[in-house]
């Protein structure tokens, strides 16, 4: 078969194949991005969609409208304050979950060739959904306020074709980190200069567990230019599939265009599920239960990686969020580390997949949502002994 071109740029996600490896119960896995099931509302979620099909059946089961359900967006718009963001509902289209919405962006601002401008290390879904597209990819420094402003500008004045800016500043995936207000600013100002559209991706933001919650960028848009992308699967059920992208004017009416066209609209019933439950129950009390697990969750990896991991070992201290980020000493790599660490049961992501461009292999990604505190200890112990042998190797 002669397959189109764009199919040359694109493989098998490596997160993906790392779960299909490690589904074996004995692997401690630390690997995936994923919620925690037990804190799914499967009861609640029972008595929602039973009262959806009893109350408006046929209307939850028929083709709807490609923005999406209206209440559930005025419920959404409502939420989005919260960050600094006063908005409609006609300023939201629900999408196929915020990877759709990742898809989108291409598909929206795109061409072969063209530029975009990221985080380094990114989100590897991004990576591959906006690989699509054939784009470049230029990767900007982080640190612990978020993205580097003095070499945003640089890459701004010395390069061409630069298409898009696609970030994540709370709970940054894979790094943990959140950006600084101060950062989040200047890069409205950058944006606004140079004439770029703004990619927010915000799957994280709501998980805090300690300080206040940062205004999002979109909150400092003056120009209607920054695109924000939302989702219910990291604060509710990623099983139902409904993420959320906000933006204004022509932009969004592209993203309704292509949404069109690629699946008419997001499932209807899941939709009202969603909306029913937020009339019947209490997301945000939800969330907090899943907040309060997550946090001593993260306390106690934190405990375990000062304890059992190699001092010369760096890890970031997430505030929120799903992962912490680790770095290994130069020289070393991560892959050859993973498959030490798979032989004791116990799993992560090697790092070099979220750089687009390739190289610090000696990074790597820990997830702490999915295990029980008592596997996290073990697993991070083992994980440890690994480290500690790997590192006496390269010493």
């Amino acid at each position: 078969m002669k397959f189109a071109k764009r199919m040359e740029a694109l493989k098998a996600s490596e997160i993906r194949e790392i779960l299909k490896l490690i589904e074996n119960p004995e692997i401690i896995s630390f690997a995936g991005g994923l919620p925690a099931p037990e804190l799914f509302p499967v009861k609640e979620m029972v008595d929602v969609s039973k009262r959806v099909l009893e109350e408006d059946g046929e209307k939850a089961l028929q083709y709807s409208s490609t923005e999406g359900y209206l209440p559930l967006r005025e419920k959404i718009a409502k939420r989005m304050e919260e960050v600094g963001v006063k908005t409609t509902a006609d300023n939201i289209l629900i999408t196929s979950g915020s990877q759709q919405g990742l898809d989108f962006s291409g598909k929206v601002f795109l061409n072969e060739g063209d530029v975009v401008l990221c985080e380094s290390p990114s989100y590897l879904g991004a990576i591959n959904a906006l690989k699509s597209y054939s784009p470049q990819f230029v990767e900007i420094d982080t640190d612990h306020e978020g993205m580097n402003m003095e070499e945003l500008e640089k890459v701004l004045k010395e390069r061409d074709n630069i298409k898009m800016i696609y970030v994540i500043p709370d709970f940054q995936n894979p790094s943990g980190r959140t950006w600084s207000i101060e950062r989040r600013k200047r890069l409205i100002e950058l944006a606004n200069e140079f004439d770029l559209p703004v990619i927010e991706d915000n799957p994280y933001g709501e998980l805090r567990f300690e300080g206040e919650r940062p205004p999002s960028v979109k909150s400092f848009d003056t120009q209607g230019r920054v695109i924000y992308l939302g989702t219910f699967s990291k604060i509710f059920c990623p099983g139902l599939r409904v993420g959320w992208t906000l933006g204004d004017g022509e932009a969004l009416q592209k993203y309704i265009f292509v949404k069109q066209g690629a699946d008419l609209h997001t499932n209807t019933l899941t939709q009202r599920e969603i909306n029913k439950f937020m009339e019947v129950y209490s997301i945000d009390e939800h969330i907090e239960k899943i907040k309060d697990v997550y946090r001593k969750r993260r306390d106690v990896m934190m405990e375990a990686i000062k304890e059992y991991f190699p001092k010369v070992v760096k890890y970031t201290y997430p505030e929120g969020g799903l992962f912490t980020w680790c770095e290994l000493p130069e020289g070393m790599d991560a892959k050859e580390v993973f498959k030490k660490s798979i032989e004791e049961k116990v799993a992560f992501v090697p790092g070099g997949s979220f750089y687009p461009n390739g190289g610090k292999d000696n990074t790597f990604r820990l997830n702490y949502s999915m295990m029980s505190e008592d596997k996290i200890q073990e697993g991070i112990q083992r994980l440890g002994k690994v480290l500690e042998l790997e590192i006496q190797k390269k010493a």
